[in-house]
């Protein structure tokens, strides 16, 4: 059976059997969570942790060298709260630069009109031209 869970950037599947499939339906309604949610639980404890987890039932956990698996670490809440300052600021920076890219389409386009009024032919001038005189542009 394949689970497949996406976002706007990748799609990520699981292949389990129907067995393993029941058992996680069980942790995630035991958990009050989708089964979505546990899968990318896990797939965020991969990525943290560079590849380097295990799923293990809860009851067959084992310490090792005195830590827990997985490693736990706290983190200050100005950590997190500059964190979040900064996901705000760099949403608000993708705003202005799509504001920007809107701003210089519509200069383009402008220009790009006016240059197609403007266009003169040297032909044209030529045949106008009686006389030798020179012709300044602009």
């Amino acid at each position: 059976m394949y689970l497949t869970m996406g976002n706007k950037n990748k799609t990520i599947s699981f292949r389990v059997n129907e067995d393993a499939f029941e058992t996680l339906r069980e942790i995630a309604e035991k958990r009050d969570i989708s089964l979505s949610a546990v899968f990318r639980d896990y797939v965020d404890m991969l990525v943290a942790h560079d590849g380097k987890i295990r799923v293990v039932p809860e009851n067959q956990v084992e310490e090792s060298d005195g830590e827990s698996f997985p490693p736990k670490v706290e983190v200050p809440k100005s950590f997190v709260r500059e964190h979040e300052r900064l996901e705000l600021e760099a949403e608000h920076l993708r705003e202005q630069l799509q504001e920007h890219k809107q701003f210089v389409r519509h200069l383009q386009t402008k220009v790009d009109d006016e240059a197609e009024e403007e266009v003169i032919q040297l032909e044209e001038l030529d045949d106008e031209m009686e006389s030798d005189e020179p012709f300044r542009l602009g």
